[in-house]
């Protein structure tokens, strides 16, 4: 691992202090106040990392002189040859974290996520584990303080969903989901197979992270916005009135319809709400293929055809293929309450490879 440049550690405890400082001053506005309070935040597990791979450090040098000191006696050797070895071993560890603060941050780890769920092949089956899915995203958002409001549902007969698309805030929503995108396979036998046999079918995950009007403005000259009846199962008539809203954004051909709403303009609020979270999805994939090398990594490849998850009920096991891990704890993933494991997993082999990348470049 590469060491860490102490005048990097210099400039952000000087940044560290100036920030205290002008937080100090009465008369900062509440905008900047705010700003620097944020920055503060951000910036003092970063800064307190420092200090104790510093201090790990200092206690390094200290505990080695004492072993070189020619008048000290064998028991007060033995014990800063203890302290030496011990720090040694505690080093590494210290400066991985700290390494893994310094590491280029997502701009959107911060942010909220649309998220959307499709039920693949496996025709009602494959609605019933995207119903599943939902539920387990839900219940994680839950247990986080998280929100989670409905965009848009297209309900299956048998229940699940055929699609799902919902928005999830709070904060660090987008760190926590983003490599949730993929194809997740689900094997088990369906409640309607008399014969006890084992399907597998299929929903795709799609997590973006919401952008704001300042991310990603849209033009209205570059929208066509149709109004129609909405519409419920079996084409009956959910509404008389024409509230149901498809935006079609001319340069790139994305259409996103919303009809869940009564309201017209609630339906193009959220349509437009979307359409702007897939736009900037769409942005950060064409930087992400300008930068194709930082992306060959099988985490957060963001491959959404790639098959990244299977959820085995007859064996009660969860299976992410990427970092090849299984959990024996199916119930527990699909309750919301395991899956923190399987992406606290994903983020340390984010982390790792990351890190890989420094030590190559260095």
């Amino acid at each position: 691992m590469p060491s860490i440049p102490q005048a990097k550690i210099d400039r952000l405890r000087l940044r560290h202090a100036e920030l205290a400082r002008d937080l100090a001053d009465p008369g900062a506005s509440a905008d900047r106040f705010g700003k620097l309070s944020k920055e503060y935040a951000e910036l003092t597990p970063v800064v307190e990392a420092a200090d104790a791979l510093t201090r790990l450090v200092r206690e390094l040098e200290e505990a080695e002189a004492l072993l070189n000191d020619p008048s000290l006696d064998a028991e007060m050797k033995a014990m800063a040859r203890d302290e030496v070895e011990t720090i040694k071993d505690q080093l590494p560890e210290a400066e991985r974290q700290l390494q893994i603060m310094l590491l280029p941050r997502d701009v959107a780890d911060e942010k909220s996520a649309i998220l959307e769920i499709r039920a693949g092949t496996g025709g009602d089956e494959a609605a019933l584990f995207a119903g599943d899915l939902f539920r387990m995203y839900s219940r994680y958002a839950e247990e986080r303080g998280w929100k989670v409001e409905l965009i848009s549902a297209n309900q299956s007969d048998v229940g699940g969903y055929k699609e799902v698309v919902a928005s999830v805030t709070g904060q660090g929503v987008f760190a926590r989901l983003k490599f949730e995108s993929g194809v997740h396979r689900v094997q088990r036998v369906p409640a309607t197979e008399s014969g006890g046999r084992i399907h597998t079918s299929a929903a795709t995950v799609a997590v973006l992270p919401e952008a704001e009007e300042v991310d990603v403005h849209i033009d209205e000259k570059d929208l066509r916005i149709d109004v129609f009846r909405s519409s419920g199962p079996g084409g009956q008539s959910v509404n008389t009135t024409d509230s149901a809203v498809r935006i079609t954004h001319l340069p790139t051909g994305l259409v996103v319809s919303q009809q869940d709403e009564k309201s017209q303009h609630k339906n193009k609020a959220k349509a437009l709400k979307v359409l702007r979270a897939r736009l900037y999805e769409m942005e950060r994939e064409k930087a992400d293929r300008e930068r194709a090398d930082a992306r060959k990594s099988q985490v957060g490849s963001g491959d959404r055809s790639e098959r990244i998850r299977t959820y085995n009920f007859p064996q009660g096991r969860v299976t992410d293929h990427r970092i090849n891990l299984t959990l024996h704890k199916l119930d527990q993933v699909l309750e919301g309450e395991g899956l923190e494991e399987l992406i606290q997993a994903l983020v340390a082999e984010d982390q790792a490879e990351k890190l890989a990348r420094l030590d190559d470049a260095g």
